[in-house]
């Protein structure tokens, strides 16, 4: 799903990375999908989505739309810590509901932005939590 990402003065631009600190590389084959609003009280209109490289990047998310001032991005990390085969994958212990995988099964980072500006969001992950930044 590769779009133009060339960002213009009424614009913006988003990129994400994902790492997995739980054994510090990236996070490969995480499903990552895009939302934007023209407001607070807005609807949300989703734009597309991509899935992490080997870097555990997304380098083809959509373009927000013109007036976009919210954006989301929705990361579906359960498979990528229940799935067996993934390369980077911990051996996370059962919750105390008996369940395996990710304690966080998505994770839904909003945030603003600012037309003419580049937004790169990276999501530090474990099993049993995260954090996100604006980085650069």
């Amino acid at each position: 799903m590769s779009t133009d990402t060339t960002v213009t003065a009424t614009t913006a631009s988003v990129s994400t990375h994902i790492l997995d600190t739980s054994v510090g590389r990236p996070a490969r084959g995480v499903a990552v999908h895009l939302s934007a609003r023209s407001g607070r009280q807005a609807p949300w209109q989703a734009l597309g989505g991509s899935t992490t490289d080997a870097d555990g990047r997304c380098e083809d998310l959509p373009a927000p739309p013109e007036g976009t001032t919210h954006v989301r991005l929705d990361f579906a990390v359960e498979p990528y810590f229940t799935d067996q085969r993934a390369e980077a994958r911990q051996d996370a212990p059962a919750h105390r509901d008996g369940g395996a995988g990710a304690f966080f099964p998505e994770v839904a980072v909003t945030f603003a932005v600012v037309p003419g500006e580049h937004h790169h969001v990276p999501l530090l992950l474990n099993p049993f939590g995260y954090s996100v930044y604006r980085g650069s």
